[in-house]
């Protein structure tokens, strides 16, 4: 595949971008190497390769959960500055 002029000026419209006349040749030029490189994958024999699809062959390697206690309601109260016995009390923030 070739890499002209009106496929930049298409992507350049589909992408919203400008550019000059500068930046045009070097987005032509980088656009051709990348798809030389796709070609270059092409040639490659991967009959008997399976898909990866993930780096490692570990399933899960996180750690098991632990329970563990929380924090009271009284203990979660005593460092607000408004409160009442069940909840913390802030400022009206939302006007009718």
């Amino acid at each position: 595949m070739e890499v002209n002029d009106a496929m930049v000026e298409k992507l350049a419209h589909l992408s919203r971008l400008q550019f000059n006349e500068k930046e045009k040749a070097e987005i032509k030029n980088d656009l051709q190497r990348m798809i030389a490189f796709v070609e270059k994958l092409n040639e490659l024999d991967l009959d008997n390769v399976e898909p990866l699809l993930h780096m490692s062959d570990e399933v899960n390697i996180l750690r098991d959960d632990v329970v563990k206690g929380s924090v009271s309601r009284l203990q979660a109260l005593q460092n607000a500055p408004l409160h009442d016995e069940q909840f913390f009390k802030v400022p009206k923030v939302i006007k009718k």
